[in-house]
């Protein structure tokens, strides 16, 4: 970082810890208050299962598709969930062209684990054939403007995408090879709704949903998933340490927070 960059970054951190002091945040939020989320409505891609979703300017758009192939040698009885996240480079002058980078890969992985970590996806009713041809699904999620706290707005967007998709139904010819049933389609098995907070700790103060800005001088960040019983399914750390006592207020914030970001969910998609 150059001298000027960590000068701006140095003088930043000062200006948001004199806030935090007097319980302020420089949108105006409190230190437990998530940006307002716009769930867009309208066909955006041609995927099974879509999402363009808005945390305060932080905007991401999913899109599920499907292949047929093997299984996985370790579970052949289940079908396969691959996660990829795309960093547009319109997204932040930060984000550069190519493949994906660590940053990608490792969100990439933060939402896969929210999924598998609550067991939301019921993979065994994605089997065409046992140990011979599943169901391959591929989520792709897509940075199209980038201002802090991806992985909540991705896992979001992950989640409504999901609970939209409807998958064709494939079936063996006598031939052996698979083929579509022409106008059969079935919902995805989704039996969990995982969320993901995050949290930035400034000084002694833990904040929810970080902007760009927060993120850029916090001392430590955390990232957790929450499944529909308000269980811990996946947690991520980054960066600095947390006290305990810090954990275990974040958790607490988090399931606080659940309820009220479903309630936004369940405005566009059928979920119980």
């Amino acid at each position: 970082m150059a001298l000027e960059e960590r000068i701006s970054s140095t003088l930043l951190k000062e200006h948001l810890l004199k806030l935090a002091q007097v319980g302020k945040r420089k949108d105006g939020r409190k230190f437990d208050e998530i940006r307002p989320i716009e769930i867009k409505e309208g066909t955006f891609t041609k995927g099974l299962g879509e999402a363009w979703v808005a945390l305060g300017k932080t905007q991401v758009l999913t899109s599920l598709k499907f292949d047929v192939g093997e299984p996985y040698p370790d579970s052949p009885d289940k079908g396969v969930l691959i996660s990829n996240v795309e960093l547009l480079p319109l997204a932040s002058p930060s984000f550069e062209p190519g493949p994906p980078d660590e940053n990608a890969i490792e969100m990439a992985r933060v939402v896969d684990r929210a999924f598998r970590g609550s067991d939301a996806i019921d993979l065994s009713k994605l089997v065409i054939q046992e140990g011979k041809l599943v169901y391959i699904l591929f989520l792709d999620l897509y940075v199209l403007d980038y201002d802090g706290n991806l992985f909540d707005a991705l896992t979001l967007s992950a989640l409504i995408a999901f609970a939209r998709a409807k998958i064709p139904v494939v079936e063996v010819g006598e031939d052996g090879s698979p083929r579509l049933v022409e106008g059969e389609s079935f919902p995805l098995p989704l039996v969990d709704y995982p969320l993901s907070f995050s949290f930035v700790k400034i000084g002694d103060y833990l904040m929810i949903d970080p902007n760009l800005e927060e993120e850029s001088v916090a001392d430590a960040a955390l990232t957790l998933a929450i499944d529909k019983d308000l269980n811990i399914c996946s947690i991520q750390k980054r960066n600095g340490a947390f006290k305990l006592s810090e954990i275990n207020k974040a958790v607490d914030i988090a399931r606080v927070k659940y309820p009220e970001v479903m309630e936004q969910v369940r405005k566009v998609v059928d979920i119980a």
